[in-house]
């Protein structure tokens, strides 16, 4: 009877083994494959009620398959949870991927087959073992959570490794499901840290870094074993032992320094030079000092640059530029440029470290310029840290590279995006303020911009002329000139506004080829059409032509003026918006001069038309400077306020503030 049973059982096995060939075969030969054709609810149950393995296996096929097509699945659940006790692993694991899904839906039933998981926890399969740990921490009940604690217990002791991994990897869920286990938790991550296979270690530091990233002093011991796996975990594992050591090294290794006599020179025959420096400080010099353990991370890191992770690659490089000596850090570099072939999203990140590290070793990166040539497919964020690669290089550069740089900038200033313009303006102005010798190409490349009809260009380029002219004011008097002769054709607001503040800095820089007379009493035709950023710098421009008028006055006549005259009233200042401040008038041109100079004229026309101007803004300044200037003899604190020198500009690179 045994035998016929036997073979009753095989010839099953072999008629299921046929079906479902001939099913593959099937869905192999369709061209158009349909979706699963979906069955009753009575017949699906009827298949998890089964005896048979197979239909069993068929109906929770059915159930899953519907499951993650949004279907309804939760009257199911008794007819599923049942077969938690199957001793087909494939049933298993069907059946655990429905537990967890619906297991907070029905928690009362869920409960029901904790102990059927838990004897699991002792089976011989250690696949079984670890799927069961790694269900029943994922069940989110939190009455089960001290079941949850003694499983990990047991998990932390088993002999198969991916169980004592799936116990690490269950520490995070049963802290989130009861975080009052964290005393329990940290002893089993201490037991896990010590473990002597690398990929139990990079889960349980995994573990370690969302439960207790702060607990620094559980690392002191196995610090040396955790840098010796490194090279031999996971990607996963490698990018959490990488966080967390450069976070410890950070803590417990400071930077050193020691001083140390420099290299030894030879003399004329050959001879070193005498060992006594005589207390010369120039003949010694310090070196940073890499304290041991420090220095075994570093070098367990840098096989892991050659890494198919470039989030690996990535990781290794911002432990370098943090803990690191230059030696580390060049070793990096070649390794991060490679990543510019990458997507675009890896490449921006690339893009980031590779700035970080250009701004602390620049001058290895100038061999590799030609990688950061801006492509018509590049985004704009990609373009933008490109730019600000060249720059940070360019002082390092050789002149043909120079050239190649400052070209490609200058096609970028015509390009139809005017963010993409704005960064290829500055990154030029960067540029010329990093190399003197440069500056000069530089604002040829800006002054042809300023005349373009794109107003949003011709501002930015004037911004960044600015910035060069403030350098050297001496050297770019026709510089102001010329951009004062495109005043009639600039028809920006912002534009108009740099050029007119640019005229009122050099008023007084020379008083032969002084322009500024001339410019304001033109401006003064149209003050009424002007807008209001520019109108408030034509009032800041009367204002140091006026200043300066009453300061060669002062030089020629020392005669002190005629008292001026009284203040306003009230009733005067009918059109303004807020009534004045109780300052003193300007003086009466005719008093002031008896010659009847112009300037005084043009200051009293333009407070004039400042009065009845819209703009609280101007009106205020206009009463301001009014009040600076209305006693000519005491102009000093005028003086201070609207001549004082102005500091040189420096714009840094972006990633710099």
């Amino acid at each position: 009877m045994e035998s016929i049973s036997r073979i009753s059982s095989l010839l099953e096995t072999a008629r299921d083994l046929t079906v479902e060939a001939a099913q593959s075969a099937g869905a192999a030969r369709s061209l158009n494959p349909r979706p699963p054709r979906e069955l009753p609810f009575l017949q699906v149950k009827k298949l998890l009620d089964s005896r048979n393995d197979r239909e069993i296996l068929e109906g929770l096929r059915k159930v899953i398959s519907m499951m993650y097509r949004s279907k309804p699945c939760l009257p199911y659940f008794s007819s599923v949870v049942k077969n938690v006790a199957s001793p087909n692993i494939q049933i298993k694991k069907l059946v655990y991927i429905y537990l967890l899904h619906y297991a907070e839906s029905e928690p009362d039933l869920a409960l029901l087959s904790i102990n059927t998981i838990q004897k699991s926890l002792s089976d011989q399969n250690p696949q079984v073992r670890a799927m069961a740990l790694r269900v029943m921490s994922g069940i989110r009940v939190p009455v089960i959570s001290q079941i949850v604690s003694l499983a990990i217990k047991k998990g932390c002791g088993d002999m198969s490794p991916h169980v004592r991994k799936a116990a690490a990897l269950a520490i995070p869920k049963c802290y989130r499901l009861d975080p009052n286990t964290l005393p329990q938790l940290l002893d089993y991550l201490t037991l896990l840290l010590g473990d002597k296979q690398y990929y139990v270690v990079g889960s349980a530091v995994t573990a370690f870094l969302e439960v207790c990233s702060e607990r620094v002093d559980l690392i002191h011991k196995h610090y040396r074993s955790l840098v010796r796996k490194l090279v031999d975990m996971d990607e996963w594992g490698q990018l959490a032992t990488l966080r967390l050591v450069s976070v410890y090294a950070r803590r417990c290794f400071p930077k050193t320094t020691r001083t140390v006599k420099k290299s030894k020179t030879k003399d004329f025959y050959g001879d070193e030079a005498s060992d006594d420096d005589g207390g010369d400080v120039s003949a010694r010099e310090d070196i940073e000092v890499l304290d041991p353990d420090l220095e075994l991370f570093l070098k367990a890191c840098k096989p892991l640059l050659q890494s198919r992770n470039s989030a690996v690659i990535v990781s290794v490089a911002r432990c370098y530029l943090d803990l690191a000596t230059s030696e580390y850090i060049d070793s990096a570099i070649g390794p991060l440029v490679a990543l510019l072939r990458s997507p675009q999203d890896i490449q921006q990140v690339a893009l980031y470290n590779i700035v970080a590290a250009s701004l602390a070793r620049p001058q290895p990166f100038v061999r590799y310029a030609n990688h950061f040539l801006v492509h018509a497919s590049d985004p704009f964020d990609v373009a933008r840290l490109k730019f600000e690669v060249w720059t940070v290089i360019y002082p390092h550069c050789e002149s043909h590279i120079r050239d190649m740089i400052l070209s490609e900038l200058e096609h970028f200033t015509r390009a139809l995006d005017p963010k993409l313009v704005q960064e290829s303006v500055h990154a030029i102005g960067r540029c010329a303020q990093h190399d003197s010798q440069a500056s000069a190409r530089c604002l040829r490349l800006l002054l042809k911009q300023v005349s373009t009809q794109d107003g949003y260009l011709a501002a930015e380029s004037l911004t960044v002329i600015r910035h060069l002219i403030q350098q050297n004011p001496q050297a770019h008097t026709t510089t102001v000139i010329r951009l004062a002769k495109n005043l009639d054709t600039t028809p920006n607001p912002d534009a108009r506004a740099t050029i007119i503040w640019l005229v009122g800095e050099f008023a007084g820089v020379d008083s032969e080829h002084d322009i500024a007379p001339d410019v304001l009493r033109i401006l003064t035709k149209g003050f009424a059409d002007e807008s209001e950023p520019a109108k408030l710098q034509i009032v800041l421009l009367a204002a140091k032509v006026y200043l300066h008028h009453l300061n060669r006055t002062k030089e020629q006549d020392p005669q002190p003026p005629p008292d001026p005259p009284p203040p306003p009233s009230s009733e005067e200042w009918a059109g303004g918006a807020t009534p004045p401040h109780q300052d003193t008038p300007a003086p009466d041109p005719q008093t002031l001069n008896p010659e009847d100079h112009p300037i005084p004229k043009l200051w009293s026309h333009i407070l004039l038309l400042a009065r009845y101007d819209t703009s609280y803004d101007l009106r205020d300044r206009t009463r301001t400077y009014r009040a600076l200037l209305s006693n000519p003899e005491s102009t000093q604190l005028a003086s201070l306020l609207l001549l004082a020198p102005k500091p040189v500009p420096h714009a840094p690179s972006p990633s710099e503030y």
